[in-house]
């Protein structure tokens, strides 16, 4: 079957094909389009790698940087029939970076308390809460995510730049997919080693991570479920961060799996712990927990090693009956250790830990349904 493109938007990125035939891989070498002018794209591929119906959409390489029509929205799946023979289609624009971002969908960001009471560390800390955009238009109860370092996740003027996630939000909420409520922790600045440190006094002089964690666990919790329409199930709960705050975040997730069943862990400080001694409860029965473990090429020689080091580790826990794991890991080989990075992952991550996708065909219902015969 071929399938011909038209692009009216000058862009020399590659572009590639993915669908129902190839697991919805938007960026599958095995499927780039032959550029024949300027405008004009082509594919041909083999009828038995395809199904009956084929659904489809064109990709720059990545969700990030899909197709879309010629207003900034987000288009349905493309479908033909196999035997059709020829599908010629249009692309009039496409996402740069998971850009534009529309300000209708931006989650509603609110100071939960310029100083929050730490009892465990007697000290104060900021806190943010991110609300769905239509959070005070709907009754519905959200799932949480409690994220670490929230000077570096949204706000303008962080000194390593940030995660950007209130826009990433809004593209996820546009896609129907960003119905989570984000609690971000600022770090504590000077303490921020100390209190991201478990047990570690070679590291840290005195390190606060599992005050830390109970401060978490046991108090900002349990304020934000009286506070908030949130489910409080553990099986609706995350915690994650990057670096030193993904190390403290996998600690929460072993200490209190019947409090986290999702862990977003971006470029963890495994250094800290190179034999993976990490202190885990024992239960009869062992949780199950989704873990995406991202890491980039560029962080340095050890990083990529590490963390499938770590891999390896929990598959051999899980072997031993102490926990059931899920594990998704996404290596970026041009990935260096930066908020930049970090940003890219954000909505993979999200989709992935609460929507369940293995990979997204970022499906939305169409006005009218078109096939093409």
């Amino acid at each position: 079957m071929k399938f011909e493109l038209c692009t009216t938007e000058p862009d020399e990125r590659i572009i590639y094909i993915t669908g129902n035939f190839n697991r919805w891989n938007p960026r599958d070498q095995r499927f780039r389009l032959t550029r024949d002018d300027n405008r004009h794209y082509s594919i041909e591929i083999d009828d038995q790698l395809l199904p009956g119906l084929v659904e489809y959409k064109f990709t720059k390489g990545g969700w990030e940087n899909v197709e879309l029509d010629g207003y900034g929205n987000i288009t349905p799946n493309r479908k033909a029939l196999k035997s059709s023979g020829t599908a010629t289609d249009t692309v009039e624009k496409w996402r740069l970076n998971w850009g534009p971002f529309k300000d209708e969908y931006f989650p509603i960001a609110e100071i939960i308390s310029e100083k929050f009471y730490i009892p465990q560390l007697d000290r104060y800390r900021k806190i943010w809460v991110l609300l769905p955009y239509d959070y005070y238009d709907s009754d519905k109860n959200y799932p949480v995510l409690y994220l670490q370092d929230a000077q570096n996740l949204f706000n303008e003027g962080s000194d390593y730049g940030n995660w950007e996630i209130d826009k990433k939000l809004s593209v996820l909420s546009e896609y129907g997919r960003g119905e989570v409520i984000i609690v971000a922790i600022e770090h504590g600045s000077e303490d921020r080693i100390k209190e991201y440190i478990f047990d570690n006094d070679h590291v840290a002089n005195g390190s606060e991570g599992k005050k830390y964690i109970r401060f978490i666990t046991d108090t900002l919790k349990p304020f934000v479920d009286r506070n908030y329409r949130t489910k409080r199930d553990r099986e609706n709960t995350g915690i994650g961060g990057s670096s030193l705050g993904a190390l403290i975040s996998i600690y929460s997730g072993f200490l209190y799996p019947e409090v986290y069943s999702k862990l977003l862990i971006f470029s963890p400080s495994l250094w800290v712990e190179p034999n993976n001694n990490f202190p885990m409860m024992n239960f009869r029965v062992p949780f199950k927990t989704k873990i995406y473990l991202y890491g980039g090429g560029q962080e340095g020689s050890k990083m990529v090693k590490r963390i499938h080091t770590f891999e390896e580790s929990m598959k051999r826990w899980e072997q031993n009956g102490l926990f059931d794991f899920e594990i998704r890991t996404s290596i970026n080989p041009e990935g260096t250790h930066s908020e930049f990075y970090w940003s890219q992952e954000f909505p993979r991550a999200i989709e992935w830990l609460y929507y369940n996708n293995t990979e997204n065909p970022v499906e939305v219902k169409p006005k009218q349904d078109s096939i093409k015969n």
